[in-house]
């Protein structure tokens, strides 16, 4: 199984559409290529993909092998991959109108069907809430046992709600929670890059702290990731210096910390 190969699995999840989930999902996996990991994402919000767009390669086409389809790589070491229903669509603006049972069919496919080769982290970008499709890929990747999920929210009082139903649905279904992410916190400006809190602040860490899950950090509005991510660069190499994704460069830094001790002993 292609799966088989791959060391690691991580799920990003959030309870309601627009929290940045996707930017997260991606920044998480070029700080484990940074950190000189081989990573593939996968993205399965098959009514809204993004990450394509993000990753800069959204005229590519995916091809069919012996093996499988190969997903797109990113980067001229191919260190980093990634496979999305984008790639597969003949418009961009075509809408995916899909019962339950087909979508349930797709995200099988790209499970199974994907060429990934030997992997050391999968990132698996799924779309908002607790949907078919979470059910689905949940239930089959616990036959190989995944690492856990990354939650994100925001600091508003709406999205917390929301995710509280998603650690429910973790719980329920017995999914590791590795962190939540409280994205979109403060706004940092391009001029002074002074940090003002424009929304309410502080909920992430609340709740974090009331449902006994970790906290992985905030990450502000920052317009220049913001513009990174809409012309599909790399943040990091353009802004080195920035200061705006310090929490998830840490969340990766311990993940793969305890993953290479658990590899070694």
């Amino acid at each position: 199984n292609n799966m088989d190969k791959i060391k690691h699995k991580i799920l990003v999840l959030s309870g309601k559409g627009g929290v940045g989930k996707s930017t997260v999902a991606v920044q998480i996996a070029r700080e484990f290529v940074r950190q000189g990991k081989k990573v593939g994402l996968l993205d399965i919000d098959l009514c809204g993909p993004s990450l394509p767009r993000i990753l800069g390669v959204e005229n590519q086409k995916v091809h069919q092998s012996s093996e499988g389809w190969t997903p797109i790589f990113v980067d001229q070491e191919q260190n980093l991959c990634v496979m999305s229903i984008g790639f597969l669509l003949q418009d961009k603006s075509t809408a995916v109108v899909w019962r339950g049972p087909k979508k349930t069919a797709t995200i099988k496919q790209f499970l199974e069907d994907v060429y990934w080769g030997e992997l050391d982290y999968l990132i698996i970008d799924t779309p908002p809430g607790t949907s078919d499709e979470h059910i689905s890929i949940c239930e089959y990747l616990m036959h190989f046992v995944p690492d856990g999920a990354v939650l994100v929210t925001t600091p508003q009082g709406v999205s917390l709600s929301d995710v509280r139903k998603e650690i429910s649905f973790c719980k329920k279904l017995q999914i590791p929670i590795l962190g939540l992410v409280e994205n979109m916190s403060g706004f940092v400006c391009p001029h002074c890059a002074e940090c003002t809190n424009i929304f309410s602040t502080g909920g992430g860490t609340a709740l974090a702290s009331h449902t006994n899950i970790p906290f992985i950090g905030k990450i502000p509005i920052d317009p220049s990731l913001g513009a990174a991510m809409e012309q599909g660069v790399n943040f990091e190499e353009k802004f080195p210096d920035s200061q705006s994704l310090l929490a998830l460069k840490n969340f990766v830094s311990s993940q793969v910390s305890g993953d290479d001790k658990m590899e070694q002993g």
